[in-house]
């Protein structure tokens, strides 16, 4: 990815500020977990509570450095988003609202509750916010694969999708459904946000691209890697030895690449209707 130096004002950096006091436990598999609700769509106090913290163990030289350098990037990555999402809104007859990212390290208060590394990258529309530990990129790498510097943008762009969702009204809608369902059912609903805002990410580097020439070589092919890399089926397979659909709340590997895909092949947001699209 390129990187042309507009940063946006809307980072707040909240590493080594303790975020708030924490009352969740760690436990064996808090990684899993956190690849498995990283991209939560809706309300993340669902799922909050009984999340581990990170553990708060001293980071080494060399990893605050990284970081760093992953702090400016996503500053950079959240402007590209502000001028597309901006710019689409404005086509629309729509106002779009800039939202805040935070980063963190370790634990953190969101308005959605308190929130441990473990949790992963995630948005929370009560306070139209992203939350982001960056120690979450070099646990992605080391336990995936999933290397290159594009995987950060993919990550920022599908929360960002998320506050789209909140600022159309559509994950308000989906909240209210998923309240009176079976969990079953909710869990289906859960799938078509979460594709949709695969797909919004995918529209975002489309005119990204369009607008800043950001993208190089092996950047998609990255970003589908790591949208593989967080499927349900996989991480299903992955943390208990088989994959159950009816659980399933992100979509399949092969479903977030196809539908991050079709936002980047059309570039048109109006094309992302996961909810009515037969097949997902």
């Amino acid at each position: 990815m390129r990187w042309n130096g507009r940063r946006s004002d809307n980072v707040e950096d909240a590493r080594g500020g303790g975020g708030g006091k924490m009352v969740m436990g760690g436990g064996i598999g808090a990684l899993v977990i956190g690849l498995i609700v990283y991209l939560l769509g809706g309300d993340p106090s669902q799922v909050m509570q009984g999340a581990g913290s990170g553990g708060g163990q001293e980071k080494t030289a060399s990893e605050k450095q990284q970081e760093d350098i992953l702090v400016d990037r996503t500053s950079q990555v959240l402007a590209y988003t502000e001028e597309v999402w901006d710019s689409l809104f404005r086509v629309n007859g729509l106002t779009y609202q800039k939202p805040v990212l935070q980063v963190f390290d370790f634990q953190t208060s969101s308005g959605c509750g308190n929130a441990g590394s473990s949790m992963g990258p995630f948005y929370c529309p009560l306070d139209n916010k992203v939350y982001m530990d960056l120690s979450f990129f070099r646990d992605m790498e080391k336990q995936f694969g999933v290397a290159g510097d594009f995987p950060l943008a993919y990550v920022i762009a599908h929360e960002i999708g998320h506050h789209v969702q909140n600022q159309l009204g559509i994950s308000g809608k989906a909240q209210q459904y998923m309240q009176q369902v079976s969990k079953t059912e909710a869990n289906q609903m859960s799938v078509k946000l979460e594709l949709q805002a695969d797909f919004f990410a995918g529209v975002w580097a489309h005119h990204a691209h369009r607008m800043y020439h950001i993208l190089e070589e092996g950047d998609i092919q990255e970003a589908l890697n790591a949208a593989s890399s967080v499927g349900d089926d996989r991480l299903q397979q992955q943390s208990q030895g088989r994959v159950v659909p009816d659980a399933f709340t992100h979509g399949t590997s092969e479903q977030r690449m196809r539908w991050f895909r079709k936002g980047f092949t059309t570039g048109d947001m109006n094309q992302g209707n996961t909810f009515e699209a037969r097949d997902l």
